[in-house]
């Protein structure tokens, strides 16, 4: 017998999944950018329009320790010689420097992931830009709220 007004835990979890999956939708790529990050980003589009799609990245909806927040960046890429991600570029809008990190990747690599944990000093998006061998650039971006954080700010 069910009991009315009693969340079950079926219901909870459901609820968070949808949760994480509202807070980690990528954000269209013309939602405004700080100066800063806009910059940074408009100096490795290098006039190339980003394109959406082939990047996973996966944080966690809510870091409550700004000073190591665990990300996960896959691009789908055969890796080949012919087809390959050249560079993943990891921005940060609201951090004092938005430069995050630049990975360089070679077909050597077998597949286009990296884990790694980065600094946030608050509640912003994550932006993340991957170059192809052929030129093409691909573009996603995810928020992450932070309760404490991490740059000093």
């Amino acid at each position: 017998m069910l009991h009315t007004g009693h969340p079950t835990r079926r219901g909870v979890l459901g609820l968070a999944a949808a949760g994480a999956a509202i807070v980690l939708a990528p954000v269209p790529a013309s939602a405004t950018l700080s100066a800063a990050a806009q910059a940074a980003v408009d100096r490795v589009r290098n006039n190339r329009t980003p394109q959406e799609g082939r990047i996973v990245l996966r944080a966690p909806p809510i870091a409550e320790n700004g000073n190591t927040v665990p990300i996960t960046i896959s691009v789908e890429s055969p890796m080949t010689a012919a087809d390959h991600v050249t560079r993943i570029h990891v921005f940060a809008d609201k951090n004092p420097t938005p430069d995050v990190a630049t990975f360089h990747l070679t077909p050597a690599c077998g597949r286009a992931q990296v884990d790694t944990r980065i600094r946030l000093s608050q509640t912003q998006d994550v932006i993340v830009l991957a170059e192809m061998s052929d030129g093409s650039l691909y573009m996603t971006r995810a928020e992450v709220k932070v309760t404490i954080g991490g740059c000093g700010g």
